[in-house]
């Protein structure tokens, strides 16, 4: 079964089975809803599959309760896990937005044919995501491709693939 992190367990809270969790999805309010059955991962395997009894926001984190734990005992050793939903839980997207793991690994190639290198790490800081791409040469920098309409002009996913056009100072190749 293929996984998909939702969000990063960081501590226990009370006495009573609830831990805390720093949301990694843009829709924590569905996915931590009561009902919704979750995955508990640790080194990308399954520990336990859990149902969400109750679910509140604190502080920039989630406090999450479960059906089948009560105490604090009984989710002390999932510090450190990843909450996470199977394939068939994944929610529907609009036209041109994709999940990181779709991008993720995509070739990033220059309208004029030139293949950069693979993205391997997305960066979210506020307005845009930013694509970090390793570059296929190895002594070149990875280089950060904003995702922007002026920039990312074709995400093929079947190709496997990303067309952008490449500005004046988007990668150094001075190195």
């Amino acid at each position: 079964m293929e996984y998909y992190r939702i969000g990063r367990v960081v501590n226990t809270h009370g006495i009573r089975g609830q831990i805390k969790v720093i949301a990694d999805t843009d829709f924590p309010e569905s996915r931590f809803a009561s009902g919704n059955k979750l995955y508990i991962l640790k080194d990308d395997q399954a520990l336990a599959q859990v149902t969400v009894l109750d679910s509140r926001q604190a502080k920039g984190t989630y406090i999450l309760s479960f059906e089948e734990f009560d105490n604090i005992n009984q989710v002390e050793g999932f510090k450190g896990s990843w909450l996470a939903i199977d394939s068939s839980n994944q929610e529907e997207l609009e036209d041109d937005v994709y999940y990181h793991h779709q991008i993720i690994g995509l070739e990033v190639v220059t309208h004029q044919g030139l293949k950069l290198g693979k993205i391997k790490e997305i960066l979210q800081l506020g307005s845009n995501d930013v694509w970090v791409v390793k570059r296929h040469e190895n002594n070149k920098a990875d280089a950060l491709i904003p995702y922007i309409d002026d920039v990312v002009k074709e995400v093929d996913l079947e190709k496997g693939q990303v067309i952008i056009s490449l500005m004046e100072g988007l990668i150094d190749d001075e190195d």
